[in-house]
């Protein structure tokens, strides 16, 4: 018989997901939002192809929040879209994928590369829970005129600070200090700047 974790709980998984608390994704309503965040993903890849500045009320139907003169290249893949904030004049080309279980903040004026994964989503490490689907996330916050190379993963949990660069390829399990370069898996300073 399968472990019941939420006895004393009387939470719905989506409230618990929304409190950042364990929970198990088989609530409805997060199933609709996730469908909601995948149609209007689409209908922005589309109307993009079509014509840019239309687009962008698409966009800022799907995210949270989204500054001035921000830029997004389609294809974008999120889990609900409205978990994220992008700051003004931030440009994010092809193949985002941005997993916002948890809050994703990107702040102003960055630079986000090609096929970057910002992932908020986190597993139980033992077994069993990890076998009956147990999940949680953890926030992630990029702060202002931070450039994200082609290829960054971004774990969750980690907050990059002002004007910091991340090498192309980077793993980031860890936060980074505001105004350095940091690179390698796992990511590391390797100068101030």
């Amino acid at each position: 018989m399968p472990t019941d974790y939420f006895a004393q709980d009387s939470r719905t998984n989506l409230e618990r997901m929304l409190a950042g608390d364990l929970y198990i994704a088989d609530d409805p309503d997060i199933a609709e939002r996730q469908q909601r965040a995948v149609r209007l993903a689409a209908h922005y890849q589309a109307a993009y192809i079509e014509d840019v500045r239309a687009a962008e009320p698409v966009l800022a139907e799907l995210l949270g929040a989204v500054g001035d003169e921000v830029h997004v290249r389609p294809p974008l893949h999120v889990d609900y879209g409205s978990n994220i904030t992008i700051g003004s004049r931030t440009f994010v080309n092809y193949n985002l994928t941005a997993l916002d279980v948890a809050a994703i903040v990107i702040g102003e004026d960055c630079q986000i590369g090609p096929n970057v994964q910002l992932l908020t989503p986190t597993h139980p490490l033992e077994p069993q829970p990890r076998r009956d689907k147990l999940e949680a996330a953890q926030p992630i916050t990029i702060g202002d005129n931070v450039w994200l190379g082609g290829g960054v993963i971004v774990c969750p949990g980690v907050t990059i600070g002002d004007n910091s660069v991340i090498g192309a390829g980077a793993v980031v399990t860890k936060d980074v200090p505001a105004n350095v370069v940091a690179v390698g898996n796992p990511a590391r300073p390797i100068r101030t700047l």
